[in-house]
């Protein structure tokens, strides 16, 4: 097989146009010229507003007769097309896909003519049948990955079966040895057709076997196999395939793979290679600023080199199947990855057979990958409740495929908070994983702790991970952080305390924090910049590493290092300031001005000392032999630079009274719920706020497809009134006017504190 990159050169229109035999698509409309890879939502996808343009745009490029065509057959390769696309070589109809993440392909050959107009239409518009279609962030339309022209004789490993690459090799380890047993899939045989496999280690064979091709199974041993040890040394072997006949090598392939063996306990949580492994780590969107996920190698290999700078062990590869380039990186790397199928937020009856295609792709282009170790089967797919018979069935399904497909590894789910610990689709897969916001969207941060230990002892026996947890954070600054508040020291505080509770309980089976990086999600209005996600540990640009990136350096990386937190918070006011130093050193000395204020120790890695904090001070960390600094200084006036800057029609802080005594929307639900009257607000309030929602079929009040369940008002008690009425109309309820909040904050300022 002969794969020539087919990116440069293609006409690009938003235009509606019509493809016929009769004529050239590039006679309509208005066409500009583009490299691959490429989105049109690179803009309007980030910006806010949830107003993205969704709908079918068309790129079209000449392709002249290939010579050897005669002999060989061609195929187009799609390693990416969001989120539906039909394929048409001059004019006539070659192939339809349904499903925006993975690779697929296209014969062409009985279609082409001397000169041949390939005309592609890419639809991401809104539909009941594709997945995702409803979910936190940008659904980017578009080529965005590599377009590839293959060149493939006739006789030859697959093509056409889920995109995968045509062989697998399966290890299993038996005492210093492993048996891999090697498959080929192969179409156009004869008869008398031969496959050599060949296992490599380095430039070295290990192992050979040749086998009739009408039977391309093998088994090889490795003897005194070098294992794939995660980060610790991911060892990776070849496994080659040659495909010959009487004429010679028809095709050949070659895949890596690892060897190593994995379960996951109950009680002692990951198990790799028979030691206990904890794997804490972070999950990934792909997207970048005004590109989206038309990513290049460079972005890719930025993405990983910060990940493992930061200490992690394991990625959760959300929402949906991301670059082949970006799995293999994680192979090399010795990153532990559970990857996952779109199937996201809302079941949607009519896109059961779309969750099977997918699923089918996933695990068949991953196969060998070493670093995966759980297939995802869906993400907080209960919002719109958890009983639904249909859902429960789907899962049951995928569950059931995942299984035939890949007796190797294990099935999980990503279980959205308020999803009961009983609910019968939580029996389904092998491990279950939560995502707890507990502390900022409500509840607080130490409801994630008890929320562990009381699961685990009412099923002990089941596997019990952190698939989500987070929150937001931007250039804003406080000396006293508060949930809610986007700023970069709540963030800081947030995740240290979540550190303490997660990484000290073995049983939780994996962590992954939400987000290792900003992403875009145009439907959100929140933070003071419209369109983003800010949950990430580094900038959306990845140029920027907020303080909460080292918290977690400071616990899995083995890098020595020292970081002072706040370098951005410069400007302030109290005459003793506190400073945070995250480092993975014992003991922390910290300098003012050249003069040491102490020294502490930590086993917790987080080192808090009281500053005397006038005119400019020059602050240095020393841990061993590393150094940071930073500076402060005293001001009169708090710099309102560092406080959030809402959008649009909302209450700004000095707009909101707050006699002393007394309650406002900046207070919790739940304070307010302490006192008699204050209950009688809430009540007279929620009432007020359901009939700003939809109601759904069953009565429940619903936004955006959100059921809003005993569960959910239980942690919206831990919402300020003032970010539930702002949360809200995120989500799609009601607008919320300004003399309507300021109205509903005068009633709170004649309600009594206790």
């Amino acid at each position: 097989m002969v794969r020539t990159n087919w990116n440069q050169g293609w006409q690009f229109t938003k235009d509606s146009i019509s493809i016929s035999e009769k004529y050239s698509a590039l006679e309509q409309g208005v066409w500009e010229e583009v490299d691959l890879p490429h989105t049109w939502n690179g803009t309007d996808g980030q910006d806010g507003g949830n107003d993205y343009y969704r709908g079918t745009c068309f790129y079209v490029k000449r392709l002249k007769m290939p010579e050897e065509a005669g002999e060989k057959e061609i195929y187009l390769e799609f390693e990416g097309a969001n989120s539906s696309a039909d394929v048409y070589v001059n004019g006539k109809a070659a192939a339809h896909h349904d499903g925006g993440y993975s690779t697929w392909r296209v014969n062409i050959t009985e279609l082409l003519k001397e000169d041949n107009e390939i005309a592609v239409a890419v639809d991401n518009a809104p539909n009941d049948y594709v997945y995702p279609q409803m979910a936190d962030f940008t659904f980017y339309g578009g080529l965005y990955r590599n377009v590839n022209l293959l060149t493939v004789n006739r006789t030859r490993f697959d093509l056409d079966y889920f995109g995968g690459p045509g062989i697998t090799a399966t290890p299993e380890i038996r005492g210093s040895a492993a048996l891999v047993k090697a498959c080929a899939y192969v179409t156009g045989i004869s008869g008398g057709e031969k496959i050599t496999f060949s296992v490599c280690d380095g430039g070295a064979t290990v192992a050979e076997a040749t086998v009739d091709a009408s039977s391309p199974t093998a088994e090889l041993e490795i003897p005194e196999v070098h294992l794939w040890n995660a980060r610790k040394d991911p060892h990776l072997y070849t496994l080659k395939a040659v495909l010959k006949g009487n004429e010679g090598t028809l095709d050949e392939r070659s895949i890596r793979f690892g060897c190593r063996s994995f379960r996951i306990d109950p009680e002692r949580g990951f198990i790799l290679n028979g030691e206990e492994y904890p794997l804490r780590g972070v999950s990934r969107h792909q997207d970048r600023p005004k590109i989206g996920n038309a990513l290049n190698k460079r972005d890719h290999e930025e993405d990983i080199d910060l990940i493992t700078e930061m200490g992690a062990n394991t990625i959760r590869l959300a929402h949906y199947q991301h670059d082949q380039y970006f799995y293999d990186l994680c192979d090399e790397k010795g990153l532990v990855v559970w990857a996952e199928i779109p199937y996201i937020s809302r079941h949607m009856p009519g896109g059961r057979e779309n969750t099977i295609s997918q699923m089918k792709e996933l695990i068949t282009q991953n196969y060998n990958h070493p670093s995966i170790v759980v297939w995802g089967l869906s993400n907080e797919i209960t919002m719109g409740g958890e009983e639904d018979s249909d859902l429960i069935e789907n899962h049951r399904i995928l569950n059931d495929l995942a299984h035939q497909m890949d007796s190797t590894r294990l099935t999980t789910i990503a279980v959205v908070s308020m999803c009961s610990i009983d609910a019968a689709y939580l029996q389904i897969p092998d491990v279950i994983s939560y995502n707890h916001y507990y502390g900022w969207y409500g509840g607080d941060t130490s409801m994630n702790g008890e929320f562990f230990d009381h699961f685990h002892a009412k099923y002990p026996n089941i596997p019990i991970g952190m698939s989500e947890y987070g929150c937001e954070a931007l250039n804003w600054h406080t000396s006293n952080p508060e949930q809610g508040d986007y700023t970069e020291e709540y963030q800081a505080y947030y995740h240290e305390e979540l550190i303490k509770q997660l990484f000290t309980r073995p049983f939780i089976w994996a962590t992954h924090v939400w987000n290792m990086f900003d992403f875009a999600a145009d439907a959100r209005a929140e933070g003071g910049e419209d369109g983003m996600n800010h949950k990430g540990l580094v900038t959306f640009d990845r140029k920027y590493k907020k303080d909460s990136f080292y918290a977690y350096k400071a616990w899995l990386s083995d890098e020595p290092f020292v970081h002072i937190c706040g370098k951005r918070y410069v400007d302030r006011v109290e005459d003793v300031t506190k400073i945070t130093v995250y480092s993975n050193q014992p003991q922390v000395e910290l300098f003012v001005n050249g003069e040491s204020i102490g020294s502490k120790a930590s086993d917790e890695h987080f080192f808090y000392f009281d500053v005397p904090n006038a005119g400019e001070s020059k602050i240095e960390a020393k841990a061993g032999e590393c150094r940071d600094e930073s500076v402060i200084r005293k001001v009169d006036v708090f710099n309102e630079d560092y406080r959030m800057k809402e959008t649009g029609d909302v209450i700004n802080w000095f707009e909101i009274d707050m006699p002393e005594g007394y309650f406002s929307i900046n207070d919790k639900l739940s304070d307010i719920m302490s006192t008699a009257e204050g209950q009688q607000f809430v009540a007279s309030f929620s009432a007020g706020l359901m009939s700003k929602m939809k109601n759904g079929d069953d009565g429940d009040a619903e936004v955006a497809g959100f059921k809003m369940s005993e569960g959910m008002m239980k942690m919206m008690s831990g919402f300020t009134v003032k970010r539930l009425l702002s949360m809200m109309g995120m989500a799609g309820g009601k607008s919320i006017t300004k003399e309507e909040i300021l109205e509903i904050n005068r009633q709170l300022n004649k309600i009594r504190k206790s």
